[in-house]
């Protein structure tokens, strides 16, 4: 098998192997690959291995050996599923490899956005408690999350994961879910719909899939259904938002804070309207809770397995 690998570099930096993926055929890795360098890459291509390539069907069909797709992602919108089905084209994805990762980023935003830890420290470490006629001092109101209400919308195994943590901080759990999920009701935690979690949370956090439906879930109609002051998080896809009207809220005091690990367009554009609200209490970090040298250890692995069992015949975690 030719097995292509198209974006290398930010899914292995150097502190993996690829050597299981060699075992399997012959490698070519590229650490990045620009729209206009793909047709010639993939033009003899049996396998590509690819993170946020754009696989439409005028992609596809510049790839005419092609027979899989190996995502290394979960997510799997960078694919247009019809096309590949009628070009032959299996897609395989990595599911729930970073779970317990994106628990953990969720509270990360959460707590900075409370304590404001990585700003006390800055202050610390350039004399300001030095200089304290006081024991302590803090620049920003400190709030403690304990007996908070927080809305989980998307209860997928991200979702309940983050339930699971939240509960031991002492916070009270409202979800909403597409579908019914009364296994993971308990006297903390209920299911609820969209328009009573943002009324009754304190918190709301964002695990939704990114789909026609769920692209501007977060608009300013929703925030104006959230209690004044609530902090909205989201470590799922930047398209969940609108971005303007988290940044006018805000700017206008509505929103109390915003923690976020991803933007609609990634890089991050200047003109990205978030920036305009930076003076407020806004957290972003570069799309980085997927990251951990155990998630993406995790991840490669089943990559690997993926492409090894399409090879065998046996293809696994299909979603085309």
């Amino acid at each position: 098998m030719n097995i292509v690998v198209l974006d290398a570099y930010v899914n292995n930096p150097g502190d993996l192997s690829w050597k299981p993926l060699e075992e399997l055929g012959s490698v070519t890795l590229y650490d990045r690959t620009k729209p206009d360098e793909v047709a010639a890459r993939v033009a003899d291509a049996d396998i590509a291995v690819t993170n946020k390539i754009t696989w439409d069907a005028e992609t596809l069909a510049k790839a005419p050996n092609l027979k899989l797709i190996a995502l290394t992602s979960t997510g799997f919108n960078v694919v247009d599923l019809d096309a590949a089905r009628k070009q032959g084209v299996t897609v395989c994805n990595v599911p729930a490899y970073s779970t317990p990762d994106v628990a953990q980023m969720t509270f990360a935003l959460m707590l900075e956005l409370c304590l404001h830890v990585g700003d006390h420290s800055r202050g610390v470490l350039q004399g300001d408690w030095v200089k304290s006629v006081d024991f302590t001092y803090w620049n920003h109101p400190l709030v403690e999350i304990a007996g908070k209400t927080l809305g989980i919308v998307g209860m997928g195994s991200i979702g309940q994961a983050v339930a699971k943590v939240a509960t031991a901080f002492g916070m009270e759990v409202v979800f909403d879910n597409r579908s019914r999920k009364p296994e993971l009701e308990n006297e903390h935690c209920s299911q609820v719909d969209l328009d009573e979690l943002l009324a009754v949370s304190d918190f709301v956090t964002l695990h939704a899939p990114a789909t026609p439906e769920t692209d501007k879930l977060i608009d300013a109609g929703a925030i104006a259904k959230m209690k004044d002051g609530a902090m909205l998080l989201n470590t799922a896809r930047g398209t969940l938002v609108d971005e303007q009207a988290v940044a006018d809220a805000l700017l206008s005091g509505k929103l109390g804070g915003f923690g976020a690990d991803v933007v609609a367009v990634e890089p991050m554009r200047a003109d990205n309207p978030l920036l305009e609200a930076k003076s407020k209490n806004l957290v972003i970090t570069p799309h980085i809770a997927w990251a951990t040298l155990e998630a993406r250890t995790r991840l490669l692995d089943t990559v690997f397995a993926n492409v090894r069992a399409f090879i065998e015949g046996k293809p696994q975690n299909v979603v085309s």
